[in-house]
């Protein structure tokens, strides 16, 4: 990979924003555990859809399983990630689209499920994708509805270059990796599968260890830090 493109992927040094944006997220993961102002990690994630070309032969006694390498291309469809950091809960769903509709719709479905009925806000840590805003309450709602969720979810943005700071991203990165086959061609058959991984997840309790903090940040990435003027 060219130098040029590699420094791309790190923040510029001594940037402000970034390292503000940054202690933000990680304070709200050292946080306890609190039911009223539960932490939310969100993403989304393209799925191609491909089906075999040709019918696929199943494994028998002597003959491993084969496939033809050909495939049908069915478009995409996009899977929505829901994790909590601190806790041992997701949900996934995968839809058609990807726009601001669908995120507030998604985010919507996310305030009135049952495990949050007694949560004065959610916090919600998410990418500043431009259709994460609470202008898409109001083009997917009436005013009413939208002004309620507006006033329901909190959004903490991670900084630009801090994906590494999101905690859904390895979460999908599990998921892509235990249930999502290449070859799915229908979107309903991504959704089945990736709502029965969440429930199984869920199930086994399964929770994220992060162990990264605001301490840690201060001296790992001490060059980030502006320098103090005396």
């Amino acid at each position: 990979m060219p130098w040029h493109r590699v420094r791309r992927c790190y923040p510029p040094v001594q940037d402000e924003a970034f390292v503000g944006a940054m202690e933000a997220v990680l304070n709200l993961y050292s946080r306890l555990y609190d039911p009223r102002y539960p932490v939310i990690c969100m993403d989304e994630q393209p799925k191609r859809l491909r089906a075999d070309k040709w019918p696929s032969q199943p494994a028998r006694p002597g003959h491993p399983a084969t496939y033809d390498y050909e495939y049908v291309r069915h478009g995409t469809c996009t899977i929505w990630m829901f994790v909590e950091p601190l806790g041992p809960w997701r949900t996934v769903n995968a839809t058609a689209r990807r726009t601001a509709v669908d995120w507030a719709h998604q985010v919507k479905a996310l305030a009135d499920h049952p495990r949050y009925r007694h949560a004065q806000r959610l916090i919600l840590v998410c990418d500043n994708l431009n259709t994460h805003t609470y202008r898409s309450f109001f083009r997917a709602f009436p005013p009413a509805e939208a002004h309620r969720l507006a006033q329901r979810v909190q959004r903490v943005f991670t900084p630009r270059h801090g994906s590494w700071l999101h905690r859904a991203e390895p979460e999908l990165s599990v998921l892509t990796r235990q249930a999502l086959s290449p070859r799915m061609a229908t979107q309903d058959a991504v959704h089945a599968q990736v709502t029965a991984w969440a429930e199984d997840r869920n199930a086994a309790q399964k929770g994220i260890n992060g162990q990264f903090r605001t301490a840690d940040a201060r001296v790992c990435l001490q060059k980030l830090y502006p320098t103090v003027e005396t």
